[in-house]
């Protein structure tokens, strides 16, 4: 059965360095059997179609070993079908229609992770910025983008997402990611 995937590689192409050009990042997927290969940016955001019958943790597995041979580093990747990323925009919990996409942020991570986690946050301290927790995603709302958020470093911190590959992108992004498993 053929299945549309996306590829989320972490912390590549950032100021220099850890460079995977996209064009060696398509050619890599097709190397590893898969078809329909596009990328979306420089940011490391890759979708694919494949009939292997692998499941998420095999293909993150074999393109994680795949990047480390071609590139001699190693990368982390979150895979994820297009069903499950649709389910996480359906499920956003802000407004997201009405919001830039600089504003709103999924943040994807590994596996669930336990609310208890973020029990150390004083959400209130960072109000207008709020976060809620789905379906191994962090929904991050931050009014002044990103890069003036206070929260997203409260949530970001290693004693928080310790033991989990956290990797996030704009809500533009999380949108044309949909679009393009989708075969939009």
């Amino acid at each position: 059965m053929t299945k549309t995937y996306a590829a989320l590689l972490r912390g590549i192409n950032v100021s220099g360095r850890r460079k995977v050009p996209m064009a060696e990042l398509r050619k890599l997927l097709e190397e590893l059997g898969h078809t329909g290969v596009r990328t979306y940016l420089q940011s490391g955001n890759a979708v694919f179609t494949t009939d292997s019958g692998a499941g998420e943790d095999e293909l993150r597995a074999s393109l994680e070993d795949a990047i480390e041979e071609r590139f001699g580093f190693r990368v982390d990747c979150l895979v994820r079908d297009g069903d499950y990323l649709a389910a996480v925009a359906d499920a956003c919990p802000f407004p997201a229609a009405e919001l830039e996409g600089k504003q709103l942020h999924a943040i994807y991570y590994s596996e669930a992770a336990d609310p208890g986690r973020f029990a150390a946050i004083d959400r209130e301290a960072f109000l207008p910025e709020d976060f809620a927790l789905g379906d191994r995603v962090l929904y991050l709302y931050a009014p002044e983008g990103l890069g003036k958020s206070k929260l997203g470093e409260a949530v970001s911190r290693p004693s928080v997402v310790k033991g989990l590959v956290a990797t996030g992108r704009n809500w533009n992004t999380v949108v044309k990611l949909v679009e393009m498993t989708r075969g939009d």
